[in-house]
């Protein structure tokens, strides 16, 4: 999602693939635990929870495949009651590298979303990453389900784990995000834009300073995210400015 540990962990985030444990050895496992605060719950774009969430996460990986489980919980209630949960991911990937191409990792996998109260849907993905510098990535994610649509995740990012007598490192990285006519009919279409074309849907550039406390890992982060399609930044789906900016904070640790 091989490459270098730090190098995995900027793509997997370019992917937009939630694990929090991560294997160290062919013969480990690992488990690992995570959760995040955020102002805001923006996926692909699009805008779903427009005030504070809590993202916990659990993990468990083993020589290449990592089986991941995320939720959303709206914290003050914007789309739901207080601290309800509003989605639930579970995630299956097998990462590795390319035969006699050690630079070039590959992830494959599938992510069924489920939404309390019955509605869900299916995407199974394929992505390529180099370790090489700026981490170049993409993904392709298509939905088999209730979208039967198509987004495509280009990515790049780099690690700094020491920034001179700093207590944390910097992770910097950038994602270009493009749907075609089926994804992006289902996500923004509504009664006044009742179609839409392929065309690029988000833009996202994110910073994130990690340090560690005590075996925990906590990763201050903002990000900068924009629509780009003219017919996706003309949706009223999400009832949101054409840009934003999130921050938030994450806890993770590993067993």
């Amino acid at each position: 999602m091989r490459q270098s540990k730090a190098a995995l962990c900027v793509a997997m985030a370019l992917f937009g693939i939630t694990t929090v444990g991560l294997a160290e050895g062919e013969g480990d496992v690992t488990f690992g635990v995570g959760a995040d605060f955020m102002t805001n719950y923006v996926w692909r774009g699009q805008n779903l929870v427009d005030d504070w969430v809590l993202q916990p996460s659990l993990s468990a990986a083993y020589r290449g495949f990592t089986i991941s489980v995320w939720g959303n919980s709206d914290i003050k209630g914007d789309t739901a009651d207080d601290w309800e949960i509003t989605e639930l991911d579970y995630t299956i990937d097998y990462s590795g590298t390319v035969p006699g191409m050690e630079a070039l990792g590959y992830s494959i996998g599938a992510i069924y979303y489920y939404f309390p109260g019955g509605d869900a849907t299916t995407e199974v993905y394929w992505g390529f990453s180099l370790d090489v510098p700026a981490s170049p990535s993409v993904t392709v994610y298509h939905d088999v389900d209730e979208a039967d649509g198509t987004y495509v995740s280009l990515g790049v990012g780099h690690s700094f784990s020491e920034l001179g007598d700093l207590p944390f490192g910097l992770d910097l990285s950038a994602s270009l995000g493009w749907g075609d006519s089926g994804y992006n009919d289902f996500y923004w279409s509504t009664t006044t834009m009742p179609s839409i074309g392929s065309e690029l849907n988000d833009l996202v550039l994110s910073a994130a300073f990690p340090f560690e406390i005590g075996g925990v890992s906590v990763t201050p982060s903002v990000s900068y995210i924009a629509l780009l399609g003219s017919d996706v930044k003309d949706s009223d789906a999400y009832d949101t400015d054409n840009s934003l900016v999130m921050a938030g904070i994450g806890f993770a640790r590993e067993f």
